[in-house]
């Protein structure tokens, strides 16, 4: 009995056993608590990959440029702001010394002067941008321009009647009636030409050598008519400054419609109606675009009434096809030089007035030299005549 109490065979020993077996080390159980594995679907593959460049050195090289730009601009600007205040505290005190007895104006150059104002000026018509009469002696402002043309066609009209007659332009009997029938006659007797149903030639071009009375016939024309005469060189409208020359046109030609009936005289119009070309000078394409204007007024959209052209030069073979054709100049007349009895005829015009000599006769100055115009003839003349009151 005692044997078996003490042996390790029984009942309590098994269990001992048993316990030292349950020690050993398990894996824990997961619990599902934590990240979680990417499960791969149809949606990762159509998802774009994200490209990154292998360095980063350029662009932000870029980003930093960029700013620096700013940088700089915000520096120029602050600089250029600080340079204007002074500009703008001294327009501000300019301002301040511009009082109801003083005023800025500006020239035709370019210039700008300020000047006092006369007491006798209205200052109700003053206002920016009218034309104003400045003295430039002593740079004071004298009255206001009423209306807006150029002084200069102011000066063109022809203000004082000419004196000359069809008797004082020799025998040009055909040259007379021609400018007659295309200025004269639609100007004073518009109604025979309503009664027969056309329509005068709207101006002519006189051309011919040198010093065969073209210009006297136009202001015989002026004469018998009582419309206003404007008499323009063709250099005259050549400006220095762009599109002053296109400027002075319209104006002209504005100023012919307000007075109507009226008649506008062009003189060396070769100045700026010669054959147009390719040109790289600013001059002759501002000449151009002068001459363009003149165009389009001397045949335009507009009607322009009793309006006649007198247009003269002494080389019509240089001037623009598009300038002397039918529809702008109605006719063209042309001056030749002298024959014997226009000679003998001149001759008698301008020794009208003078002593002549006994012995001396028209016949020998006539035929003593061929080829003599009309201001040849008044030129020789009038030397004869000072050799003359020399020998007295």
């Amino acid at each position: 009995m005692g044997q078996s109490q003490s042996g390790g065979h029984g009942p309590g020993g098994g269990k001992k056993d048993n316990k030292d077996k349950k020690k050993k080390y398990e894996p824990p159980v997961p619990t599902g608590v934590g990240k979680k594995k990417k499960r791969k679907g149809s949606d990762v593959a159509s998802r774009l990959p994200l490209v990154t460049p292998h360095t980063q050195g350029p662009l932000k090289l870029l980003k930093l440029e960029r700013i620096k730009d700013y940088l700089l601009m915000e520096e120029e600007f602050k600089r250029n702001r600080e340079q204007m205040e002074p500009l703008e505290e001294k327009q501000q005190e300019e301002r301040s010394k511009i009082d109801d007895s003083h005023a800025i104006v500006s020239t035709s150059v370019g210039s700008e002067h300020y000047v006092n104002i006369l007491s006798f000026v209205d200052k109700d018509l003053l206002e920016t941008g009218c034309s104003v009469l400045l003295n430039h002696k002593v740079h004071a402002m004298r009255g206001v321009l009423m209306d807006d043309m150029d002084p200069l066609v102011t000066v063109m009209k022809v203000e004082k009647v000419p004196q000359e007659t069809y008797a004082n332009t020799g025998r040009l009997d055909n040259q007379i009636q021609e400018i007659k029938e295309s200025v004269e006659l639609p100007l004073t007797h518009a109604e025979y030409y309503e009664e027969m149903g056309i329509k005068p030639p709207k101006g002519v071009i006189l051309y011919g050598p040198p010093g065969i009375v073209k210009t006297l016939l136009a202001k015989v024309v002026a004469n018998q008519t009582s419309a206003t005469f404007l008499k323009v060189v063709g250099s005259e409208l050549i400006q220095k400054y762009l599109g002053d020359g296109p400027k002075l046109v319209r104006e002209l030609f504005q100023v012919t419609g307000e007075h109507a009936p009226s008649i506008v005289f062009i003189d060396e119009t070769d100045a700026i109606g010669t054959k147009r070309y390719d040109s790289n000078s600013g001059g002759e394409r501002e000449i151009q675009r002068t001459m363009l204007e003149l165009l389009n007024q001397l045949d335009g959209f507009d009607s322009r009434g009793d309006v006649k052209d007198i247009v003269a030069t002494n080389r019509i073979e240089t001037l623009d096809p598009a300038l002397i054709r039918p529809g702008r100049i109605g006719r063209k007349i042309k001056f030749p030089l002298p024959d014997e009895k226009t000679k003998k005829c001149i001759f008698q015009i301008h020794t009208s007035r003078m002593m002549l000599a006994d012995d001396a006769t028209l016949d020998d100055l006539i035929v003593a030299k061929d080829d003599l115009s009309d201001a040849d003839i008044k030129a020789n003349l009038y030397r004869s005549w000072s050799d003359g009151l020399k020998r007295t």
